[in-house]
């Protein structure tokens, strides 16, 4: 199984946040399950990988070549795929994931989180999608999402679907088919 992980490429000024992303790293690892991110080696994203793989997992990468030119992309991956857009890099991982999870990040994180919902919400993929609400850092969005529902822009089935946890081995469990 794999699980794409959406996370920032800095590390925020909360330490919480980095030892969420090393304790997912670990669920991932003692579940044999393979991590797809954004191949970077900088912030939660270099932490989350440096975790799997010093706890024997596995980690896949998909990074922009205008990213790896500017020496952001992990050296020390499983695999390292480079695609030349952003655009690509979405896909890419989409389609080698079995389920999505959402970390603390900045725009790329709202960005890639908000296009796999979109493409959840039109049937272009089935794969669970979940929020780690480390430290809380998710509730603004979650309430936004509930005003979208309140006020008609938003399918209550469609918030039904995302998995909200604040623990990363609860919220790697619940992604896991039964």
């Amino acid at each position: 199984m794999n699980i794409c992980v959406f996370c920032g490429s800095s590390t925020g000024h909360n330490s919480v946040f980095a030892d969420a992303a090393i304790t997912l790293g670990i669920a991932l690892a003692n579940r044999n399950i393979t991590l797809v991110y954004g191949g970077g080696n900088v912030g939660l994203m270099g932490i989350l990988a440096d975790s799997v793989l010093k706890h024997g997992g596995n980690a896949v990468g998909v990074i922009p070549d205008f990213l790896m030119k500017r020496e952001v992309g992990h050296k020390n991956l499983t695999r390292l795929e480079v695609v030349s857009s952003m655009h690509e890099r979405k896909k890419r991982m989409a389609d080698i994931s079995d389920a999505f999870i959402a970390m603390p990040g900045g725009w790329g994180t709202l960005d890639e989180l908000a296009e796999i919902l979109t493409w959840k919400q039109l049937g272009l993929i089935n794969q669970p999608v979940g929020i780690l609400n480390t430290n809380h850092f998710f509730d603004p969005l979650l309430q936004q999402m509930n005003a979208m529902q309140e006020t008609g822009f938003l399918r209550q089935a469609y918030l039904d679907f995302l998995v909200v946890n604040t623990s990363p081995e609860e919220l790697v469990i619940s992604l896991i088919p039964q």
